[in-house]
């Protein structure tokens, strides 16, 4: 007969049972956090690939990428120039809000303007909640033992170029690997050190290794190691930039010219066109190696690039590189900082959708950090916001009230916002200090070739209201209209 006793430890032990069941349930339905690989490439337009209306040089890789995920056609770069866009993306602040705002070098430590110990970038909030972290390709944001040095920006590990001039030259003779030279097969000719590049500028004239393939070749090394943690890949490339210090006829370097060879075009076109379509054919690779290494399910996997192509070269005109917009590198017009963003996540993203939601690359960190089941509070100093819902096909209730923009220039700095769809823009030349202003309606002027101003004198006060607010005085990078001492370094490239 069961006594009272029995029955009670009966019940007590199915209800252990139950509890038990409940919370080995409950821990295998908790999501796991994503693999991010975020890959960017450098210089290329809006329109440089299909999906953005490109029909001359194949991206088919991108293309599948697109239909398989979502693109933007709002996205924007944090400015349109290298080390400062970089800065945002990592920082997730906007230009107004940086202490890099300009392609600036480094008196100490060479290379351009370093982060400082105090930043925190994506790499360390994603390796503070367990991700192993990852940079190949070009840095710019400090060289070794530098405060920007990556391996005290939350880099695990890291392989390429740490500063942006000599990443110029596809054939260098060296790259950086975890703070150590790895001496490559390319015999290299400096430049002379009273340009603008301090002796950095180079070309080769022995070429075997190119830095784009071993770029490739570390990221399938990377992919392809075991390990339980998730992991954060910044595949930071340096595919369409030329190499300015190049001879004009080398300007593009790339191996081969594919199937572009036969093409009745340029070299430098032909050139451009390899570049794109080889950068493309890698990230195919990547994609492949995701797939067999089974990854591919539980990795985020994204694609833009850094700013806008050069508006004085002859292949952005060719390509048509800036899509519908006006201007490029060096402009805050659309087409220096509207880029082209492709995201994919099997399962997570719908496949084949497209998204007008405004956002920018201070956007990525807070984005990232709340896939990375680590939202960023109200103590973390940030201009951006997550699109998360966006992503993932829902309701996208945080909208930005404005986005803001400077690029500060050898001759002329620049400062821009947009609300809503008018986008106001100020232009400062260092020689007479004469201000500037033009106001746009991008949702009917794309171009930007109607200036509004005068015709919308509310709008533009509003729009001047914002850009003051969105603008914290810097002691380096000085406003010419700031009645203060200037400070102007390296603006090149």
């Amino acid at each position: 007969m069961m006594t009272r006793t029995m029955l009670y430890g009966l019940l007590a032990s199915g209800l252990t049972t139950l509890i038990s069941c409940k919370q080995q349930t409950t821990e295998k339905a908790a999501p796991t956090p994503p693999n991010i690989v975020f890959i960017m490439a450098d210089d290329l337009g809006y329109g440089d690939i299909g999906t953005y209306g490109q029909d001359k040089i194949a991206t088919p890789f991108l293309d599948e990428m697109a239909r398989q995920g979502i693109h933007f056609s709002n996205y924007y770069a944090g400015t349109s120039v290298c080390a400062p866009s970089r800065a945002s993306l990592m920082l997730g602040k906007h230009t107004g809000h940086l202490a890099i705002r300009g392609n600036r070098q480094d008196s100490v430590y060479g290379g351009q303007m370093a982060l400082l110990d105090t930043d925190r970038t994506i790499a360390e909030y994603l390796k503070k909640v367990g991700y192993t972290t990852k940079l190949i390709g070009k840095w710019g944001l400090g060289n070794p033992r530098s405060s920007g040095d990556p391996s005290q920006q939350g880099f695990d590990s890291y392989y390429g170029y740490t500063d942006q001039i000599l990443a110029h030259n596809y054939y260098p003779e060296f790259l950086w690997k975890d703070g150590e030279k790895q001496p490559l097969d390319n015999t290299v000719q400096y430049l002379e050190k009273d340009a603008w590049h301090g002796g950095l500028g180079s070309y080769s004239t022995e070429k075997k290794e190119y830095s784009h393939d071993l770029f490739m070749k570390e990221t399938v090394a990377f992919l392809e190691t075991e390990r339980l943690e998730p992991f954060f890949l910044y595949l930071s490339l340096t595919i369409p930039h030329d190499n300015g210090e190049q001879l004009d006829s080398m300007r593009f370097e790339v191996p081969q010219q594919g199937v572009y060879k036969n093409k009745k075009w340029t070299k430098n076109q032909k050139d451009y066109a390899a570049m794109i379509t080889r950068m493309d054919q890698g990230i195919g690779t990547v994609m492949e190696t995701l797939k067999k290494q089974g990854l591919d399910d539980n990795t985020l996997v994204i694609f833009t690039s850094d700013n806008g192509p050069m508006r004085q070269m002859p292949t952005t005109a060719f390509f048509n590189s800036n899509g519908p917009f006006r201007g490029g590198k060096r402009d805050l017009y659309e087409g220096g900082i509207r880029m082209p963003f492709i995201a994919k996540w099997p399962g997570k993203i719908k496949p084949n959708s497209v998204s007008d939601h405004p956002s920018a690359f201070w956007d990525i960190l807070p984005t990232l950090s709340e896939l990375a089941g680590n939202p960023l509070t109200e103590t973390d100093e940030t201009d951006g916001i997550s699109f998360v819902p966006t992503l993932l096909a829902q309701e996208q209730t945080q909208k930005h009230p404005a986005l803001y923009w400077e690029f500060h220039g050898s001759k002329e700095v620049l400062q821009a916002v947009r609300k809503d769809n008018y986008k106001l823009v100020k232009k400062m030349s260092r020689q007479d200090t004469i201000v500037r202003w033009e106001l746009f309606d991008i949702a009917t002027d794309a171009e930007e070739l109607t200036d509004l101003y005068e015709r919308r004198p509310k709008i533009a006060l509003e729009l001047r209201t914002l850009l003051q607010e969105s603008h914290l005085e810097s002691p380096v990078f000085v406003l010419p209209d700031e009645q203060k001492e200037r400070s102007v370094g390296y603006t090149g490239h």
